[in-house]
């Protein structure tokens, strides 16, 4: 962490929701010059964004938090489709462009909260970060004073490491999983609550039980909604999960995992791959993500085991109840400049604002 800006690892986190803000493949869906069945499908769930997601709570404190897992390039629309108003944190997987092109877009979450933005990655996503957005790490090799995002990077130390530990944030835990992309070596993430008890459920005897299912006649949105959203691993873009890697993926009420079509591919799970790893793993509940066109969302979610699903875009596990984080953004829209009054219906108390990391205030002004 930088100096003087370390976040609390703190106890009794509320209203845990998980966003899975888009679940296709690189190219998205609807595929650009395609009129297949999925592509031109009336179904909403087929029509899918670049993979990434979003966990928001509330933490002991009493203030709503937001951390992303990657930032797409459909990130502003996602945020805009989720109604955003914060960026806390990022979580990287990897580096390559379906998941780090819309880091840009924080720039906006930076003048809203007037706070820095922390980010989470192995050293060579970092490295790829500052070259692809140089003028963001290296603001003086800019032409001009223009607006950046303001990040503070740190390095999540590779999970095979003896130096490895888990990411403590606002009271959520996130530990990193080692998980193939053909030959690259990627993260998952698992998040738990901050508690003790919690996070030793997936201790490294790797004898994590498996949560008792929920009795639920469908796995839609509306049921999914009711469930609690933790434990739960984001596990995007795999090939294969190395041998010690199963154990951190014991005891889990959701995982989402890559599933990407019917035939085989050299950097992500098939369809039967995954169904095979989900079966293994043994969560509660599994919703494939990273989704290409040849799978229909009806038509596959049909042959689909019990406990299994397609993830679509929009879908929300946890807490239902999004008043929180709406009078969050109701807080932070008062405090923007040329900005209109917030609806009275939104209008709560204020929580405390969040205070710059030292060095960096003044930086948030849009240009």
């Amino acid at each position: 962490m930088a100096p003087g800006y370390s976040p609390p690892v703190a106890r009794g986190v509320s209203h845990v929701r998980f966003l899975f803000l888009g679940t296709g493949t690189s190219g998205g869906i609807p595929l650009v010059a395609c009129d297949c069945a999925v592509c031109t499908s009336a179904d909403p769930r087929d029509m899918r964004l670049r993979t990434g997601a979003a966990v928001q709570w509330v933490d002991p404190q009493g203030q709503a938090r937001c951390v992303l897992i990657d930032a797409t390039p459909d990130l502003r629309m996602q945020a805009l489709r989720h109604n955003l108003w914060r960026c806390d944190a990022i979580l990287f997987t990897h580096n390559h462009v379906d998941h780090i092109f819309g880091l840009d877009e924080v720039r906006r979450f930076n003048a809203v909260m007037r706070a820095p933005i922390l980010i989470f990655a192995e050293r060579y996503v970092l490295d790829a970060l500052h070259r692809v957005y140089k003028h963001v790490f290296d603001r003086e090799a800019n032409i001009n004073d223009s607006f950046v995002a303001t990040l503070i990077a740190h390095e999540a130390e590779p999970p095979e490491s003896h130096a490895a530990r888990p990411i403590d944030l606002w009271g959520l835990r996130f530990t990193p999983v080692r998980l193939l992309h053909g030959r690259l070596p990627i993260l998952g993430w698992r998040i738990d609550s901050g508690s003790t008890t919690e996070a030793r459920r997936h201790g490294e005897d790797g004898k994590g039980s498996r949560l008792p299912s929920t009795d639920a006649s469908s796995l839609d949105g509306s049921m999914a909604g009711c469930l609690d959203a933790l434990p739960l691993a984001w596990c995007t873009d795999v090939s294969a999960i190395p041998p010690e890697s199963w154990a951190r993926l014991s005891g889990l009420r959701h995982l989402a995992l890559d599933a990407l079509r019917h035939r085989k591919h050299p950097t992500h799970f098939s369809l039967d791959q995954a169904v095979a790893a989900a079966e293994r793993i043994g969560a509660a509940r599994t919703w494939f993500i990273h989704v290409a066109h040849e799978l229909g969302h009806a038509a596959t979610d049909a042959t689909l085991p019990e406990g299994v699903r397609l993830g679509y875009d929009g879908l929300v596990l946890g807490d239902p109840d999004d008043a929180p984080f709406r009078a969050d953004a109701a807080r932070l829209a008062s405090g923007l400049p040329h900005h209109p009054a917030p609806r009275p219906e939104a209008s709560v108390t204020p929580w405390p604002a969040t205070a710059p990391a030292p060095g960096v205030r003044g930086a948030f002004e849009e240009q």
